[in-house]
């Protein structure tokens, strides 16, 4: 299952999806967890010190092998410098699953102890000075676009994304990319304001979103988040002793995450899996390929020289029990 986290800057959605990974992880829950945002937090929102997340390797930093390992033997994809962030799957390519070993995770996945288990974590890559005028934010997501575009997961596996503040994620079409997308809203006007925009794009390509109300402290909060959100109000979040000593760097066991708090996030779970039942594995590709064909003509074609109409197998549908080749 492939879950995002998103919402306006400082709404907490770095927290919360934290909160969401440690859970699954206590539910001995195989766990892949993407950072991809440029404000890089989710690696100390786990537990990380700065030197450890300073330490996690960049995915954009290896884009070619990435590129280069997921065309596999694909004749429609000739060469790793061809492939844009939305090129999709076809017979040949590689694929990715979430408990397999392979050279992509070995790259850029590294494993964050959490108390008694362990989940995978990959993140995009802070900006660097050398980024500066010449690079945008989307150079440095693509690559887990890209990787997402040829995940194959199944139900009682995960991949959480801690998404980019705001509506950025508009700006390609990663956010069709899930099977459920929490939006983190806190109850005030501005907290809301990103929701009505994801509401929007999310209703028109059938994307499953939920509002996780956070920082909600008592009966007035909720009967603003209910006016505003209606029905899409999953579940609220309130303070947490918990959470306020994680963020000094002094966590407790998560066990000791406050009752209330352990409520919301079985829930947030609950609704996840639920979720799996609505699979429609031929509107995911075929999103896919809407979005690939539109990066394709409005700057990818300038950008590569060719034809990236060319990429689209149509007779391909990514599938949970598609077959993948192996590495020579």
């Amino acid at each position: 299952m492939k879950i995002a986290f998103v919402g306006k800057g400082g709404s907490g959605k770095t927290t919360l999806s934290s909160l969401f990974i440690r859970h699954l992880a206590a539910a001995r829950v195989p766990v892949i967890a993407v950072d991809a945002d440029i404000n890089q937090h989710l690696g100390a929102a786990l537990g990380l010190d700065e030197s450890q997340a300073a330490a996690l390797p960049a995915m954009g930093a290896h884009l070619p092998l990435i590129k280069d390992y997921l065309r596999g033997s694909n004749p429609r994809i000739p060469s790793a410098e061809s492939m844009i962030k939305t090129t999709p799957p076809g017979e040949g390519s590689r694929l990715l699953r979430v408990g397999e070993a392979n050279p992509v995770y070995a790259a850029c996945a590294r494993p964050v102890e959490l108390d008694d288990s362990a989940v995978r974590l990959m993140a995009t890559g802070p900006f660097t000075e050398s980024d500066l005028g010449v690079a945008c934010y989307h150079s440095k997501v693509g690559a887990v676009e890209l990787c997402l575009n040829h995940l194959v997961d199944g139900r009682g596996e995960y991949v959480v994304v801690d998404m980019t503040a705001g509506s950025d994620s508009f700006a390609s079409g990663m956010f069709t990319r899930f099977d459920m997308t929490f939006l983190v809203a806190e109850p005030t006007r501005k907290g809301v304001a990103v929701y009505r925009q994801y509401s929007e794009y999310a209703r028109d390509f059938g994307v499953p979103l939920k509002v996780v109300g956070n920082k909600v402290q008592g009966p007035e909060d909720l009967a603003f988040l209910r006016d505003e959100v209606g029905d899409d109000l999953l579940v609220t979040v309130g303070h947490s002793d918990w959470v306020r000593a994680m963020e000094k760097g002094r966590p407790a066991r998560f066990a000791q995450l406050e009752e209330p708090n352990r409520a919301a996030l079985r829930t947030l779970h609950d609704t996840a899996d639920a979720a799996y039942g609505d699979r429609d594995w031929e509107r995911y590709t075929r999103q896919m390929v809407h979005f690939h064909l539109k990066n394709a003509e409005s700057w990818g074609n300038a950008k590569t020289g060719v034809d990236l109409a060319a990429q689209v197998d149509p007779a391909f549908v990514l599938f949970e029990g598609a077959a993948t080749p192996q590495p020579a």
